[in-house]
């Protein structure tokens, strides 16, 4: 295993618990947004994951150039309307976590 190049390659993973009677319209919520924050500056991709066992969880996985494309992402407009709609749905705070990769196979 060896240590990657300098690439600021930023992965972003958020887990969010959602109440159950609220899952469909997340998913609406997500099919309608995932367009839009893909074609964002510095966004590579984004995959929604569900939980096997617990259905109304959900975490989202996305990839960005760098920090900096994500905070930027963070301050605009878009996401604080989509936020604060997704926001109202959630059953438990969401957890999340930014990660760089420091070792590849």
């Amino acid at each position: 295993m060896t240590a990657p190049d300098s690439i600021p390659v930023l992965y972003r993973i958020v887990r969010m618990t959602f109440q159950p009677e609220h899952v469909d319209a997340f998913l609406q919520l997500f099919e309608n947004a995932r367009p839009r924050i893909e074609a964002v500056s510095g966004c590579r991709s984004v995959a929604l994951l569900r939980d096997a066992d617990r259905p109304n969880v959900f975490t989202t996985f996305s990839v960005w150039d760098s920090d900096a494309a994500l905070q930027a992402y963070r301050s605009s407009d878009f996401f604080r309307s989509t936020w604060s709609r997704t926001r109202a749905l959630f059953l438990e705070k969401p957890v999340a976590h930014s990660y760089h990769v420091e070792v590849t196979a």
